[in-house]
């Protein structure tokens, strides 16, 4: 008996390894995620249907997924109101009415009179009665067993089934020669203190849930074998993090100590003082480039907190100790602004500026190129244009991301390679106006130092902020005349460039000229996406030294465009942006000495997700809260954007809901990795496999 047992487990175990070797399986299988036979087992139930018991007709609860068995008494196709098959199912205590809508002949042959079915599906109340619409259906025998487990819905694919994937599943639960799958990389020590459940019976049971187990607490993932796996998976993203960000501080980086001769000459000369927000997170900025391994520090602060006054003065502590710093920015308008204001401030420093931008004249550029090599321009400014082949560092001490979110891993990587001294990497410091909500800070971004600057500056008042209708359109319109008469700019923001036969939204260009026709005595200029850069340099210029009234454009001003004589936003289909890039293009105005407003004109109907979005956008100012709602609302996925190019991603957590099994996942990755470091390599082998090798930057 048991040599027949090892032969069928050895027959398992080859089918399984030959559905691994198969190219066409695996490509299939790789489009859910899964490369080799732990993914597989990974790859957990969406949801469960009960088919382990039988409900009575005339007992069974409406709107609830139910299973009942019985006699087909009566089955037609029927023409009107359209194409359907029907027919009548009793059991003794009721009938059924069930209703296929789509439906193939051999079901008609199938489901005739006589013939015994079970059903699984929700009942309802119907024209002719109790029925069911497009149930699980299938022919049985009286007597035939039930399900001894709840069935598990798998995420499918083109080309797998659910009946396939069961079955891929079934032989891997059941191969002995995986029997390292299921061991615990977690020691009994930790198990009991966070009352966690083992590995193997998590997984059992997730896959072949018994049916006396709570149905609810499966389909909320609130059971306790669903936590242990969402807790494995946060502590597999918390060890790589950790050991990536261990890696990084055993890297040479040059020791650049604050001097406060150049950054006290700075700050002397400015005509505004710090905040006290501004203060600490220089101090914390400063003391992390005096350390001899690179800093890699994120510096968040809301629209108009004062985040480029910190990083100067960081780019001035590297210069002072005889090393060149660098700012990436997202868009040339932005790179260009930052120029300029730097520019300003610097020059009576006699520190050399440069600006790379892919649109330079091949003199400009050469110019640049040569001051970045030589050493002879202590600071460059540009957008990707910076990291391309061309460029090299005489000395990079320093480099600046900002909008950090808008480059991926390896654009980021790429810049900090700059420098003739691969051995030395230079220190990091990132940017976003985006506010990063606590839960993600504490998971997709544990690699990084975290500095907040969660102050505005004085004078600085909340925009305020309005929801008009389209149809109100006009009013708006004699508004923007007012404002301008009064010597103030006004921008008005559109969605798109182009007609959408989709989304039907107004374009800019459109904007632009039935604007100029019904304000002609307003000057008026045109920014977008498909313009030279040349045009859009010359139309920023112009408004910013207010030879502009009102600017129409799309979402390019989105970041650091900073006019502060612009108190009036008009945003146009608000209810098609996201809340992080209203926050950001509100953020534009309200930046001198008038309150800003800020106009989301949205067109009905809305829909429930766009209603929420402006709600929100309305009633809060604060980008944390925000950021925090719009996590809520997206998700992380879409909320760290390229970010997680080099990022795990967490696919059973819910950050909002487990947070304390993230504040778990924390503390026991420090102990793991000081006390069991064997298990937890273990751990991030049978979690991320190679993927963990991303986290570089």
């Amino acid at each position: 008996m048991q040599g027949k047992l090892i032969n069928n487990s050895a027959k398992v175990a080859s089918e399984l390894n030959a559905t691994f070797a198969s190219k066409p399986v695996l490509a299939k299988l790789s489009r859910l995620g899964v490369t080799n036979k732990f993914e597989l087992l990974l790859h957990l139930p969406l949801r469960y249907e009960d088919e382990t018991h039988i409900y009575p007709i005339n007992d069974a609860p409406e709107g609830k997924v139910v299973q009942i068995e019985g006699q087909i008494v009566h089955s037609e196709v029927l023409s009107q109101p359209r194409r359907q098959l029907v027919f009548q199912v009793a059991d003794g205590s009721g009938v059924l009415f069930v209703r296929l809508l789509n439906f193939y002949g051999s079901q008609v042959k199938a489901f005739t009179v006589d013939k015994r079915v079970r059903l699984l599906g929700e009942m309802r109340q119907g024209f002719y009665g109790v029925e069911m619409i497009h149930p699980k259906c299938r022919v049985v025998h009286k007597g035939d067993p039930l399900a001894d487990t709840l069935t598990p819905v798998y995420p499918t694919t083109v080309g797998l089934s659910q009946q396939m994937i069961r079955k891929l599943l079934e032989k891997l639960l059941n191969s002995h020669e995986n029997i390292e799958f299921f061991s615990d990389t977690l020691p009994g020590s930790i198990l009991a203190h966070y009352q966690l459940a083992g590995f193997k019976d998590s997984v059992m049971l997730l896959h072949k849930p018994p049916p006396d187990v709570s149905a609810d607490s499966l389909q909320t993932r609130t059971h306790p074998a669903w936590r242990r796996i969402k807790f494995d998976e946060l502590l597999a993203q918390q060890l790589s993090m950790r050991l990536h960000y261990r890696q990084r501080r055993s890297r040479n980086a040059p020791a650049l100590p604050a001097k406060n001769k150049l950054t006290g000459a700075l700050l002397a000369s400015l005509t505004f003082g710090l905040t006290n927000a501004q203060k600490r997170t220089l101090a914390e900025v400063s003391q992390d480039l005096a350390s001899p391994y690179p800093m890699q520090r994120l510096l968040q602060g809301d629209v108009g907190s004062g985040k480029t006054v910190v990083a100067t003065l960081a780019a001035l502590q590297a210069i002072e100790n005889g090393y060149q710093a660098a700012i990436m920015a997202p868009t040339e308008i932005l790179a260009e602004q930052h120029f300029h204001k730097l520019s300003g401030w610097l020059a009576p420093l006699e520190i050399t500026v440069v600006w790379l931008s892919g649109r330079q004249k091949k003199k400009q550029r050469d110019a640049a190129l040569a001051g970045i090599a030589t050493g002879n321009a202590l600071l460059a400014i540009g957008t990707h244009a910076l990291f391309q082949e061309k460029v090299e560092f005489d000395r990079l001490g320093l480099a600046f991301i900002d909008e950090q979110h808008r480059f991926g891993v390896h654009q980021r990587l790429a810049l900090s390679q700059k420098g003739k001294k691969a051995s030395i990497v230079p220190h990091q410091l990132m940017m976003s106006a985006t506010p990063i909500p606590r839960t993600l800070s504490m998971s997709y971004y544990a690699d990084l130092d975290v500095s907040v600057i969660d102050e505005l500056p004085p004078g600085r008042t909340p925009v305020i902020t309005k929801l008009i209708a389209e149809s109100r359109r006009d009013e708006i319109i004699m508004r923007i005349r007012d404002v301008c008469h009064t010597g103030k700019q006004v921008y008005w923001v559109c969605p798109l460039i182009e007609e959408s036969e989709t989304l039907q939204l107004k374009t800019a260009i459109e904007t632009y000229e039935t604007l100029s026709q019904m304000l002609s005595e307003l000057k008026i200029g045109l920014v977008h996406g498909r313009l030279q850069a040349q045009e859009k340099s010359a139309v920023m210029k112009l408004f910013q030294q207010g030879e502009i009234q009102l600017l129409v454009a799309t979402t390019v001003i989105e970041v650091g465009v900073d006019v502060p004589n612009a108190s009036l936003m008009v945003i146009e289909h608000a209810e098609r942006m996201g809340l992080s890039q209203l926050h950001q293009l509100r953020g534009r105005i309200g930046r001198g000495a008038n309150t800003g407003i800020c106009i989301l004109m949205y067109q009905e109907p809305l829909s429930e997700i766009a209603r929420t979005r402006l709600k929100i956008i309305f009633e809060h100012t604060d980008g944390f809260e925000i950021a925090r709602q719009d996590l809520n609302l997206r998700g992380p996925g879409e909320f760290l954007g390229v970010r997680q190019s080099g990022v795990p991603m967490l696919r059973f957590t819910d950050l909002d809901k487990d947070f304390d099994l993230l504040d778990a996942a924390q503390s026991v990755a420090d102990e793991v990795l000081s006390t069991h470091p064997q298990l937890a390599r273990q751990h991030l082998q049978r979690w991320l496999g190679e993927k963990s090798e991303y986290l570089r930057v």
